[in-house]
């Protein structure tokens, strides 16, 4: 078998909205640097009503948002106001400590609409989790893609299948977003060290096991994978190197100590995370 773990996806309400979180789980805390793995939507919003997730701290890690359909207007405690789309990148790198709200922007809410997609994190590597906060806006042209019999390949991060992608990292990443036509089939690149498959829609033959929507696969290291779409399919390819350190996870907290996150919990119950310009509201910190 070269599936190393078959993760499935716990539901988990925000409150007006459903995510099925895949990572971090029991078993795999990470695949390669990713930490925290939501599948947002998708979501129909009526006329009137869409996401609202307030301003909220992030430290030692970047939020990568993705989606295949609808929009968000993200804020920042930089100053930054960006709405991204589908097949956009938007890349917040926490550092030291960032604070940022998602919401639907106006017109959308206005009209409504289907929301659909990808929230991620990256943990920072050793020696870079203290720099400086960073927000970056990749539009979908700037992604390199390929089309492999019958699966059209969009690289968001990293490298993969000879593409690599525009999204500055600090770790060796594996990120891709492929749509498979029924009956295409696709070798799992091998380039990286730790590799998984998550099926956003439809079903893939991982190997000889059938991996269906809202499931992870994680594969055995250097292993090679086959993947095989009976229908139309949607799936995310992720990975990268291993992180050599453990990280450690508490909300919207990710740091190589237990100490980083507990400096991080006073910050923000003390309110000196700096503020999101435009936004008056917070979410407040959790009960220890």
């Amino acid at each position: 078998m070269a599936i190393l773990q078959l993760v499935h996806a716990r539901q988990r309400d925000l409150g007006g909205f459903v995510v099925r979180r895949v990572l971090p789980t029991e078993g795999h805390a990470m695949v390669g640097p990713f930490i925290f793995f939501d599948h947002l939507g998708p979501t129909q919003f009526e006329p009137g009503s869409g996401i609202d997730v307030r301003p909220h701290p992030h430290i030692a890690l970047a939020t990568v948002t993705y989606l295949f359909s609808g929009s968000l207007e993200h804020r920042d405690s930089l100053g930054n106001v960006r709405e991204i789309r589908p097949g956009d990148v938007n890349w917040m790198t926490a550092g030291r400590g960032i604070a940022h709200s998602e919401r639907t922007p106006q017109l959308a809410r206005a009209a409504g609409e289907k929301v659909h997609g990808i929230q991620s994190w990256v943990a920072l590597p050793d020696g870079h989790e203290e720099v400086e906060p960073d927000f970056t806006h990749y539009p979908a042209k700037m992604l390199p893609q390929r089309v492999v019999d019958g699966t059209t390949l969009s690289v968001i991060a990293g490298e993969a299948l000879g593409l690599r992608s525009p999204v500055a990292t600090l770790w060796p990443t594996l990120y891709v977003h492929a749509r498979f036509a029924a009956g295409a089939t696709l070798a799992m690149p091998m380039e990286h060290e730790e590799r998984a498959v998550y099926v956003v829609h439809g079903e893939l033959a991982v190997g000889e096991t059938l991996v269906t929507e809202g499931q992870l696969a994680v594969l055995k290291p250097g292993s090679e994978v086959s993947l095989r779409a009976n229908g139309e399919s949607r799936a995310m390819l992720l990975g990268g190197e291993r992180f050599p350190t453990p990280r450690f996870i508490w909300w919207n907290f990710v740091a190589s100590s237990r100490e980083r996150i507990e400096q991080a919990k006073q910050r923000w119950a003390k309110r000196e995370f700096p503020p999101v310009p435009g936004e008056t509201e917070f979410i407040p910190l959790p009960p220890q």
